[in-house]
């Protein structure tokens, strides 16, 4: 594939942009929006912690921030062996779970077909793709007998090895090759993306002889789609990573500046912690194209998991954090836009609009008696969708509610990899603001020990006996 990502021209033309115009008050209000001397009175504040991001990269605690760099040559070794194994198989199977799967369902749903397993032709010689991302029994099973494990590839994705959900997929997804296949079909049959260096994953792949991708230890699972736990299933169905990596190199450009007015991830970021500080704490991110519908699924776990904490970095108890909402244009207008329109004045939508979609379709013709419908005849559902998101943010607008919106050129791998690294950034320099750990999640923890306990990993037996004193349920209140 041609290297057009290197054309500075075409690089401009890609550019992904934010407008914020809706988020100022000559817009939506002098209650609820904002003046540029709001956001210049946050630039201190701003440079402060652009040092602190600074910092934190050059001691090596901010991975994220060094996979566009880093990765060239693990992503040009990756598309080698997938390009010289994908033909071998005909299902490519993500056994991961949250940061571990939802990049790589966001990649997917934006960059390939829309219907790429079921259409051949556009798939070309590349294996279906499955991302389970759940441990639903009726979901797993009918995967699993649904596959021909024969032409089947298992990509296990978990840094420790001890992610119950992941490594339970996979030891039932080896199971099952050991028994039809026998256990020397294992290494064929599986990849093992994880740590390097600790884990149990690893002890495993290197038992097992199954080939190794290393995530990297300073990289979080929600901040590691561009590293070899979103490249490789990007690979093995023809998405160009070199590309979507050159989209973030070209992004971190664009945002290695302290200035406000000029850095996209640190403005976007100020206006939802001003908008959190005022009362607006739900921030809902509404695409206005199906390829992006799972981007803002990926969105919502990076904003969520890393700026809800429940103390700040001096362990003082805050309980901030905004709350992320995903929701869909234009099939959201008929089920959230009510909500958003007319309810509680907390929330700042973000729409994403793309300017050039991969096709056009033109709406048929038909009864040209019918005022209410014939008027349609002719359009095109380009115009249509794009009509009705710019309809949708002037009602919100007209109705002083906060919003703006990311613009997307096209969806290639080059946008996508600016928008993926914007909001990464984003959220790190969200953190600052709020001043907490973005990077950890001890929320989450609790509820996995718990389940260790329970399911008899050592080490973890106090969680059983907490969990077995849990409160007895009333049944008086169960109605």
């Amino acid at each position: 594939m041609s290297k057009r990502y290197e054309d500075q021209a075409w690089q401009e033309r890609m550019r992904i942009k934010l407008d914020i115009n809706n988020m100022f008050s000559e817009n939506v209000g002098e209650e609820h929006g904002y003046t540029q001397d709001d956001i210049s009175n946050m630039q201190t504040q701003a440079e402060n912690a652009h040092q602190a991001i600074l910092a934190a990269k050059e001691e090596g605690t901010l991975g994220f921030m060094e996979l566009p760099e880093t990765h060239q040559e693990i992503a040009a070794e990756i598309k080698e062996f997938a390009q010289n194994n994908a033909q071998q198989y005909d299902n490519f199977v993500v056994l991961g779970i949250g940061g571990s799967a939802l990049g790589n369902i966001a990649l997917q749903t934006a960059l390939n077909h829309p219907y790429y397993n079921i259409n051949e032709e556009a798939r070309g010689d590349y294996p279906k793709l499955f991302v389970p991302d759940n441990v639903d029994p009726v979901r797993l099973k009918g995967l699993l007998e649904t596959l021909d494990l024969e032409k089947t590839i298992f990509n296990v994705i978990s840094k420790s090895g001890g992610t119950a959900e992941t490594m339970s997929q996979f030891l039932t997804a080896r199971s099952l090759v050991v028994e039809e296949l026998g256990a020397e079909a294992v290494a064929e049959h599986f990849i093992a993306t994880t740590s390097q260096d600790s884990g149990n994953l690893i002890k495993i792949a290197k038992q097992e002889g199954i080939k190794t991708y290393y995530i990297p230890e300073n990289v979080g699972g929600r901040f590691s789609v561009l590293s070899p736990v979103g490249l490789v299933s990007a690979a093995f169905t023809g998405i160009d990573i070199e590309e979507l990596l050159a989209g973030a190199r070209y992004m971190a450009q664009l945002c290695d500046t302290e200035d406000l007015w000029a850095n996209p991830a640190y403005l976007n970021a100020t206006l939802h912690y001003l908008a959190d500080q005022d009362g607006k704490p739900m921030s809902v991110m509404m695409p206005y194209s199906h390829s992006l519908k799972d981007i803002a699924d990926w969105y919502r776990q990076l904003w969520a998991e890393s700026l809800g904490k429940r103390v700040n970095r001096e362990g003082e108890v805050v309980h901030v954090g905004p709350t992320p909402i995903k929701a869909l244009g234009a099939t959201d207008q008929h089920s959230q836009a009510q909500l958003y329109m007319e309810g509680p004045f907390d929330k700042v939508v973000t729409f994403l609009e793309v300017e050039e979609f991969k096709e056009e379709l033109e709406i048929g013709f038909g009864y040209d008696e019918i005022a209410g419908v014939s008027y349609l005849g002719g359009t095109t559902f380009n115009q249509l969708i794009t009509t009705e998101k710019k309809a949708t943010e002037l009602a919100l607008t007209k109705k002083n509610r906060l919003n703006c919106t990311v613009i997307f050129p096209e969806v290639n791998e080059f946008t996508m990899g600016q928008f993926i690294y914007m909001y990464e950034l984003q959220t790190a320099f969200a953190g600052e603001l709020y001043n907490i750990d973005a990077f950890n999640q001890p929320g989450v923890e609790l509820g996995k020990e718990y389940t260790y306990g329970v399911l008899g990993r050592e080490g973890f037996s106090e969680m059983k006996d907490e969990f077995d004193a849990r409160p007895s349920k009333d049944g008086n209140l169960i109605i």
